[in-house]
């Protein structure tokens, strides 16, 4: 007779106790280290996800693994170093950062929530960091993927892996999800602020560049409304910013293979910009949470070297929005209204947490000055 399944229970599970509830803030992930045999650990698990390349697995793999990660593994792992730094992976540690600004600011609202950080390739993996709410008694679990628009390709995987891990449990908690957040008007606010701050800091380029990452195109006519929310994402932007419609452009990056995908491509947007006569550009990813390969290597060093190249003088590369308050605000906003109901949170903070909440806020905001106006 086959083995029982063994599922995860607490076998000492004391009636009565009071559940925990916890927020599950997901990224797409990283590799452990800039060297080849890592970085072909990390996509060989990225790229081997259905949800990533839709591809039958009999045609796929054999080609993931015999002829793509020996030859992309080395070069990426290069473009890697170049932007690793002493705390290590700039996703890593930038996602830690604003999971961290996170849990401070629903502590200060005396919201009784665990939050976590995980990654959906690479470590720290969903599965062990599930594994580990499980051992704490997490009965209401609320996963928070760090994508502002909705893709199969990425908010969809995190629920795959989600549920997959969730299989192990006995007893599986109570469900919640925050699918996208892009119409949050405190996060457009956020990104819209962040580049009247570059412009403050620093005159205005004569373009403004929307870069989101790509997908296949036929992933978009199959009904995936990636694209439909990223050009609502730069209307609403604009619209902040009180941008003529002449003076920005969306175009979407990263673009793998032969296949077609999302147009107009990023690489030969900027190229065209340059040779129309524009000499100082401006780019901005509303698409990335936080800095990463894609925004640092990518747009600020390859992009910026192509534009010089096609004649332009100055590729600017305007930083996501990493842990700055007002990012932390925006998601701390799409947490309380997902947790809406949840019997934790049945008394409403009182004067003195509000008050906890505004002095932990004003500390976050005078580190985040401090860190980017060094004395």
């Amino acid at each position: 007779m086959p083995a029982s399944p063994r599922f995860l229970g607490h076998a000492d599970y004391r009636h009565g106790s009071r559940p925990r509830a916890a927020v599950l803030v997901v990224n797409l992930g990283t590799p452990d280290e800039p060297t080849p045999g890592a970085v072909r650990r990390y996509l060989a698990e990225f790229l081997a996800d259905p949800r990533v390349i839709e591809l039958p697995r009999w045609l796929w793999l054999p080609l993931l693994h015999g002829i793509i990660l020996p030859f992309r593994s080395r070069r990426s792992a290069h473009a890697y170093s170049t932007v690793w730094t002493e705390r290590g992976s700039p996703l890593l540690s930038l996602s830690q950062d604003l999971t961290q600004g996170l849990r401070e600011a629903l502590d200060a609202d005396a919201r009784p929530l665990t939050v976590r950080l995980a990654m959906r390739y690479g470590n720290p993996s969903i599965r062990s960091v599930l594994r580990e709410l499980h051992a704490e008694g997490v009965r209401r679990l609320l996963v928070l993927p760090l994508y502002p628009q909705y893709s199969a390709t990425t908010t969809a995987s995190v629920f795959d892996a989600v549920m997959d891990a969730l299989k192990d449990w006995r007893w599986m908690p109570e469900l919640r999800w925050v699918v996208d957040y892009w119409k949050e008007p405190a996060w457009l606010d956020a990104v819209a602020g962040s580049i009247r701050q570059a412009w403050q800091d620093e005159p205005a380029g004569e373009h403004l560049l929307f870069s989101f990452h790509g997908i296949p195109q036929r992933y978009f006519k199959g009904g995936d409304p990636y694209h439909c929310q990223c050009q609502g994402s730069a209307r609403e932007i604009v619209q902040r910013l009180g941008l003529a419609r002449a003076r920005w452009t969306l175009a979407f990056q990263s673009r793998v293979g032969r296949e077609e995908w999302l147009r107009p491509y990023t690489d030969e947007t900027v190229v065209a910009l340059a040779r129309q006569g524009v000499k100082r550009l401006d780019v901005v990813c509303p698409g990335f949470a936080v800095d990463c390969l894609e925004t640092l290597e990518e747009i600020a060093l390859q992009n910026a070297e192509a534009f010089r190249a096609a004649g332009g003088e100055r590729l600017r590369y305007l930083p996501a929005l990493n842990a700055a308050p007002a990012h932390v605000g925006a998601l701390g906003d799409a947490v309380r209204r997902a947790t809406e109901g949840w019997p934790e949170f049945a008394t409403h903070w009182n004067e003195t947490a509000a008050q906890a909440r505004q002095d932990a806020e004003a500390r976050h905001h005078q580190a985040f000055v401090d860190a980017r106006h060094p004395a």
